[in-house]
């Protein structure tokens, strides 16, 4: 009987060695410092995820929307959210307040940001500002602290000489522009291309001491990059693939977003008209996603040099109360395992032959 009982369960290890394991993921929350999930913020996300790349990692995904990169670098501060997607200022200014936290993947990689007006605005430099009043989407945008930066190095003083107030997201600071309730805004790529949808072209002002700067990352605390490595190289390589796609196929990865995310497609439009605002909404946002203007070669890569003159462009007109090192702010210590198996070439390849719904 006892060697009845031992032939069987050696029967049943052998087969249990020969079954596949059942796929099991991870899931990874993610914080986007938006409220509004936009095609330029979700189309790596959504596009990642149907194609697969995430599970493929063992990554499962969540999206919290928050406000505004402060609340996303408080929120990771907490250990509410392991990553989230800020840009860099609220992070320089925290970090000496004991927020030890790294970007470990730059997703875009010069700055969306920057002051706009709208095209026939009399309004042709930082100085003519003064009087003014700046639209932000929310007081914990980063926009308040480029705004005021801005500002500075135009010779005003940001608390007196403009006034900044929240104008929210989307066709709400259209109507703002129109309505003259705001003279400018501080908001960012895909915020503006949104505008220019609703039907008022804007220009920027001089963007030329922050454009080749470093906008927002995936954050996480450094404890959290040392333990969910793992976690974090395969998520950031699923999103690398998505990013590569959705450059060389718009239309795909917003159809795409549409699917994922169906709160985002737009509502008294027809499809062809809503694809078509939000693929010039993605590509407001793609040269930022490029790697070339950075001057770097690896997806997600930080560029120490740009990190280190931004953070001395914020120092300099009193965002930044003092210095502080790129080493701080930033590492590539996941950089080559993110890139390692990664084929931008045959991606890039997949996505102009992909055909969405068939």
């Amino acid at each position: 009987m006892r060697s009845l009982v031992a032939l069987l369960l050696a029967v049943a290890c052998s087969v249990s060695l020969l079954l596949p394991a059942a796929a099991q993921t991870t899931k990874l929350r993610i914080a986007t410092c938006a409220r509004t999930i936009t095609a330029g913020l979700g189309a790596p996300f959504a596009v990642a995820t149907k194609m697969g790349w995430f599970k493929a990692e063992g990554i499962e995904i969540e999206i919290v929307p928050l406000p505004g990169s402060t609340d996303c670098v408080k929120t990771i501060a907490t250990k509410e959210v392991p990553v989230a997607l800020p840009s860099v200022e609220p992070l320089a200014i925290l970090r000496p307040q004991g927020v030890k936290a790294k970007f470990f993947y730059t997703a875009y990689q010069t700055n969306t940001y920057g002051i706009a007006v709208p095209a026939d605005s009399p309004i042709q430099k930082h100085a003519d500002l003064k009087g003014k009043t700046i639209g932000v989407t929310n007081m914990s945008s980063a926009g308040v602290i480029i705004g005021r930066a801005q500002a500075a190095a135009a010779g005003l003083n940001p608390d007196t000489d403009i006034n900044i107030v929240v104008a929210g997201e989307g066709a709400q600071p259209a109507a703002m522009l129109r309505n003259k309730q705001v003279d400018a805004l501080s908001q960012f790529d895909t915020q503006y291309a949104l505008i220019e949808n609703a039907g008022i072209k804007m220009r920027y002002l001089d963007r030329t001491a922050i454009e080749k700067q470093p906008a927002n990352g995936f954050l996480a605390l450094e404890e959290t990059i040392k333990s969910r490595r793992k976690d974090l190289v395969g998520f950031a390589r699923g999103y690398a693939k998505g990013t590569i796609f959705a450059i060389n196929n718009p239309e795909a990865a917003v159809r795409i977003v549409y699917e994922l995310f169906p709160q985002t497609k737009p509502t008294g439009k027809d499809e062809a008209t809503a694809v078509r605002d939000d693929v010039k909404v993605f590509e407001a946002r793609m040269p930022h996603l490029l790697l070339e203007p950075a001057g770097v070669k690896k997806w997600g890569e930080s560029s120490e040099k740009n990190f280190r003159d931004y953070a001395e462009f914020l120092h300099k007109w009193g965002v930044l109360k003092q210095k502080i090192d790129a080493g701080e702010l930033i590492t590539n210590e996941l950089i080559d395992d993110i890139n390692r198996g990664l084929d931008p070439a045959k991606i890039a390849a997949e996505a102009k032959a992909y055909k969405y719904g068939k």
